[in-house]
């Protein structure tokens, strides 16, 4: 347990943070938005950060981002251009992008074209300035800042974001890309990225979210994206995190779903030191469906932690989820998976998978797939396993002439390929299909072979 002095020592210097943000937004933010960031961060400094004491972080400790004075980060371009935003993953789409820099919007990065007028799609700092109503009712409103300390960090501290709105039955047809780079700096930095995704009744929209550290070095990135999709509504999510080995990030996505609302996320860790996604989903309306998929590829000494909680509000609502991971060398990994359906919520249909792929000795892996009902007409199945490459099948196709590493690396794609291959757009899935090849060691063999 923490004493309380403990608490203020580390909370201290982000309450420093919160003070000097108010300076500097001072007559730039509505009122409603300033009575909650007071709000979030004073619960902040109540919580203090979470130890391995609390059932939710048991596999996880965040001592080292505690004990870090990581400072606010700052605008730094450091001569990038469009063009060389293209050998990064997804830099060569051609799609609607925003690009932020250290947290923050990048004009000179971003390009809009080709999206209708109808749809917005911005930077959340500009909307805050200049016409904050339209986004009153939903930021911060779903994601709990009362319950969970880095939420409330980030709504105390975010200074931008991106805010995608689509209106009632608009279909964008190019995913819209979000990119957060991290530059780097010689002292550690904080970011707090804030993500708010609008899709009204009877629209549809792709919307890909990636973190990538340009540079190595220590930094924080504590994200929030908040997605709600009315009505009839279609959201295809894709985040990926490609930070640098030093980064530690955290992100949490919360999801809303109205009444016959489709949403699909998928949740790619591929970098970072120390990576904690946490996906949580309300599906609010009879008929809601939702996928959550997601794949963390690590080695070295890397810890990724999955929490995700699908809550099945109302009845006659479905949901898959498959998780699956590959850890090499010391990698450490945490997959924790909740159900949740309601009183009332009959008919449920809900089905949960957790994989994993050990490729060494010393790598570890805790799975907790759980489920909560609470109705008594519903299909549920949870399950999950845990092993190494099998045997057998390296024998075989050793013996039709392929040597170890390609036979390795063909039995590793094969059990990835399987969550990639449900991703819906074509260039998404084309692009990790890629980057799978490339992380494999005889990744070019593989490619020749399928």
């Amino acid at each position: 347990m923490i004493e309380a002095t403990q608490v203020n020592k580390d909370t201290d210097p982000y309450l420093s943070s919160f003070a000097q943000l108010q300076k500097e937004l001072e007559g730039k933010q509505p009122p409603w938005l300033q009575q909650i960031r007071q709000a979030a961060i004073s619960r902040f400094s109540d919580l203090g950060f979470p130890t391995s004491a609390q059932e939710e972080w048991k596999y996880t400790e965040v001592a080292p981002i505690r004990r870090t004075a990581f400072k606010p980060a700052a605008y730094e371009n450091n001569g990038l251009t469009i063009e060389s935003l293209t050998g990064l993953t997804f830099g060569n789409l051609q799609c609607p992008r925003l690009v932020f820099l250290n947290g923050h919007y990048s004009a000179e990065l971003s390009s809009l074209k080709g999206l209708p007028e109808t749809v917005q799609v911005k930077s959340l700092a500009k909307v805050l300035e200049q016409h904050p109503d339209g986004v009153e009712p939903y930021l911060a409103r779903y994601a709990r800042y009362q319950d969970h300390p880095f939420v409330a960090l980030n709504t105390a501290l975010f200074q931008d974001g991106a805010l995608v709105h689509v209106p009632k039955g608009e279909v964008i047809q190019e995913p819209i890309h979000l990119l957060y780079l991290s530059t780097g700096a010689e002292e550690a930095m904080a970011i707090h990225p804030r993500t708010l995704i609008l899709a009204d009744g009877s629209s549809q929209v792709s919307v890909l979210e990636s973190y990538v550290g340009l540079q190595e070095g220590v930094y924080f990135t504590n994200s929030v994206t908040e997605i709600v999709a009315a009505e009839n509504a279609v959201v295809d999510h894709y985040k990926l995190h490609q930070e640098s080995k030093g980064a530690f990030h955290v992100g949490t996505l919360q999801v809303h779903q109205a009444r016959d609302s489709t949403v699909r996320t998928f949740n790619g860790t591929l970098g970072g030191k120390l990576t904690r996604n946490e996906v949580n989903v309300v599906l609010d309306g009879e008929g809601a469906k939702c996928d959550l998929d997601g794949l963390y590829l690590i080695s070295g000494s890397q810890h990724v932690d999955n929490h995700t909680r699908l809550e099945h509000a109302k009845p006659h609502c479905s949901s898959r989820e498959m998780y699956k991971g590959i850890l090499g060398e010391k990698a450490s990994g945490v997959f924790h998976g909740r159900i949740v359906v309601l009183p009332g919520a009959q008919k449920t249909d809900s089905k949960q998978t957790n994989n994993n792929l050990l490729l060494s000795d010393e790598a570890q892996i805790s799975t907790k797939p759980q489920l909560e009902i609470y109705a008594n007409d519903v299909k549920c199945t949870h399950g999950a396993t845990i092993g190494q490459l099998d045997p057998d099948a390296l024998f075989y196709l050793r013996s039709r002439g392929i040597d170890e590493p390609a036979a390795r690396s063909l039995l590793i794609y094969a059990f990835a390929s399987q969550v990639v291959n449900r991703i819906k757009v074509d260039l998404v899935r084309t692009e990790l299909d890629n980057y799978l090849f490339s992380w494999l060691p005889e990744g070019h063999l593989v490619r020749e072979a399928v």
